[in-house]
């Protein structure tokens, strides 16, 4: 069973059988979810030498919920997000079993 911080964790599988029989089980394509301008965030900068895990720990409690910050930023790649300076949006929690 995935970890409910996991950013798979609600998203359903996929079943393939290739030619020769072979069943494959993917993830179903994940796409970044809408970002609602109105919506309670905060907003934390970075740190010199900061990972994004570190950024989540800080903001979120959590350094793995680093994909929710990367998803509030409309950030493919999390690497992007820990320039020293930059203003990132955090988003509000979700109560544990709202997975919206």
């Amino acid at each position: 069973m995935a970890d409910p911080r996991n950013r798979y964790a609600a998203i359903g599988n996929l079943r393939c059988v290739t030619d020769d029989g072979i069943e494959v089980i993917y993830k179903k394509r994940r796409f970044l979810p809408r970002v609602d301008p109105d919506a309670a965030r905060s907003t934390i900068v970075p740190r010199d030498g900061d990972r994004l895990d570190l950024v989540a720990a800080r903001a979120l409690g959590d350094p793995l919920l680093f994909w929710r910050i990367a998803d509030a930023n409309l950030a493919l790649d999390p690497f992007d997000l820990v320039e020293p300076g930059q203003v990132l949006a955090v988003p509000a929690l979700r109560p544990s079993g709202d997975r919206s």
